[in-house]
């Protein structure tokens, strides 16, 4: 299967009177064909502006994608004009967001929001939207599904308004599914069914996703390979299971020290934190960008920024201790 996205040295920037903020700074990645890509850090780390960057939603101003490529189906997608890029969202590649309350107009039903995502972007009539909608909300798991569409949003939960807005983002079966942190506003029974959901509907569409999140519990349960996010770049990437069997930035070990452990009364391997916090990103500091909250900082971390080098079959770093 061959790659559906390609994204080299995206670099996003808001210009605020405080001055530039480099949100997303030399981000690399791709998502092959039926996979699911996972990229996680901490609030403020840049992954939903790189979401919104492949989608180029950045609001202009202030923020601004100011160089990089990326390459969808072989289409390079920064060159595309407005009306262009408005055929390839929610067609080719949709969204899934974080809260859908905000996502959804409350003053519509659910059916008329559905049934604008097809009928903008296919061609037939009301009649034959209508059935698409209803076997879309169907298919997430909606019972009633022709008596929901002449709901309103705050008529029914979260757990279903989160399945609403997969079916919205289904509903003219894309390629690529970007999932903003689609399980962050729901209880753990529903962010599990929302997982295998998600994980059944890839399967059954051969839909490519790209999953954001700052869990590392719901990235390890869906990603075959991830991305994980520091101040606006890159500090680690591989396979989901080289990962979180031999994470070597210090950042990722210290988000995997953080999981809770139901054995840790046994193993005496109680849950830790990450002092600090992440770096204001209008006062980076000069070297590497996680040296204030590092147990294994030295002179060279102080001075220099380091790059991000492979260190194994598939598996890039970016710190000094695996420099080569």
């Amino acid at each position: 299967m061959g790659k559906l996205l390609q994204v080299r040295n995206l670099r996003t920037v808001f210009y605020t009177e405080n001055g530039p903020i480099r949100a997303v700074d030399d981000v690399s990645l791709s998502v092959d064909q039926g996979k699911t890509l996972g990229i996680v850090g901490e609030s403020g780390c840049g992954k939903s502006v790189t979401a919104l960057s492949l989608m180029r939603l950045i609001p202009d101003p202030p923020g601004r994608i100011e160089s990089g490529s990326i390459i969808f189906r072989g289409k390079e997608i920064l060159s595309l004009s407005e009306k262009e890029m408005q055929r390839i969202r929610g067609n080719e590649i949709a969204m899934i967001f974080q809260e859908p309350m905000t996502s959804l107009n409350p003053v519509f039903t659910i059916g008329y929001q559905i049934l604008e995502a097809i009928r903008l972007h296919q061609n037939c009539s009301r009649k034959e939207a209508e059935k698409i909608a209803q076997r879309m909300l169907e298919e997430v798991g909606i019972g009633d599904a022709r008596g929901r569409l002449r709901e309103y949003p705050h008529q029914i939960s979260g757990g279903m308004r989160q399945r609403v807005m997969i079916a919205m983002a289904l509903s003219c079966k894309p390629d690529l599914i970007i999932a903003d942190e689609p399980t962050t506003a729901l209880d753990v029974t529903i962010q599990a069914q929302i997982l295998e959901l998600l994980r059944s509907l890839q399967v059954r569409y051969r839909m490519s996703i790209i999953l954001i999140s700052h869990n590392l519990g719901v990235i390890a349960g869906l990603a075959h390979h991830v991305l994980v996010m520091y101040a606006g770049q890159v500090v680690e990437e591989s396979s989901t299971e080289r990962l979180f069997t031999k994470p070597l930035h210090p950042y990722t070990q210290g988000l995997i020290a953080s999981i809770p452990n139901p054995m840790s009364w046994k193993t005496g391997r109680y849950l830790s934190g990450i002092p600090g916090s992440v770096p204001t990103l209008t006062a980076l500091p000069q070297g590497c960008r996680f040296q204030d909250r590092c147990g294994d900082v030295i002179e060279v971390c102080r001075n220099r920024a380091p790059d991000l080098v492979e260190v194994g079959e598939d598996h890039r770093v970016r710190c000094w201790k695996y420099k080569s």
